[in-house]
């Protein structure tokens, strides 16, 4: 999608110029979306999947670099066991499903978590995801799978330790750029807003090192009701903070 289409989208009251460039969103509500309409709580997570399709759509169209999506958790696994294959089964049939579009589309996607506990077919598929995807780009797109932000900084710690012990690097050159490049979002850019819906007012163990100056909204509104026009409300909402970083103007 060209830079001239982007502009065109994006609606008047928002300031082009301060468009975040990377996004986070806690997708929060499937189940308690479905459970107020009848439906099992799958039905509420499928819903799920075409507001998350129809978020990075809004997010290329409105020229956003980066959309970090919270997929599954660490603490995840504790859900009821069918609820728990149902959705590694979804995620390795909508990757599937979806490849082809986000070629076209140009998007490159990304996992970012402990993968090594995903089912060896849901492994298979994102690898070869990532790999075909490489090159593009668009947006880039990353799905936090069996993420877990304190797991992630205990591994990154564990990683630097052993580099220090096998006196790759003196401990006098560990340092934030250093940690961030062993975290598993690596050198991607810190999320500017992250947008968690249905009201809950935590971070859950998502990005805890990442979000340490990013702007945070919540919505009491349930995920599968997410759409344009929420996202459009959360950038306005983002738009009217005064960003210091710790400093003041003068």
């Amino acid at each position: 999608m060209s830079v001239k289409q982007s502009l065109v989208e994006l609606p008047l009251d928002l300031d082009r110029q301060r468009i975040p460039r990377h996004v986070a969103v806690i997708m929060d509500g499937n189940g308690r979306w479905a459970k107020s309409r009848g439906f099992p709580r799958i039905i509420g997570h499928q819903k799920g999947v075409d507001a998350l399709k129809s978020l990075l759509r809004c997010c290329d169209d409105w020229g956003i670099e980066v959309l970090t999506a919270y997929a599954f958790s660490t603490e995840n696994w504790g859900r009821p066991t069918h609820e728990v294959e149902f959705l590694m089964t979804l995620f390795e049939r909508v990757l599937r499903k979806e490849l082809e579009e986000m070629m076209a589309e140009d998007v490159k996607i990304r996992f970012v978590g402990d993968l090594k506990a995903l089912p060896d077919s849901l492994q298979a598929q994102i690898a070869y995801s990532m790999e075909k995807t490489a090159n593009n780009k668009g947006i880039q797109f990353n799905v936090a799978t069996n993420y877990g932000s304190r797991q992630e900084i205990l591994h990154a710690c564990k990683s630097i330790a052993s580099e220090v012990q096998q006196g790759k690097i003196r401990v006098e050159d560990i340092n934030e750029e250093l940690f961030e490049r062993n975290l598993y979002t690596g050198e991607l850019i810190n999320p500017d807003l992250l947008i968690r819906t249905s009201g809950e007012m935590r971070l859950s163990n998502f990005l805890l090192w990442q979000m340490a100056y990013g702007e945070i909204y919540v919505t009491p509104t349930l995920w599968p009701d997410f759409d344009r026009e929420e996202f459009h409300q959360a950038l306005l909402n983002y738009q009217q903070r005064d960003r210091r970083f710790g400093k003041i103007k003068h």
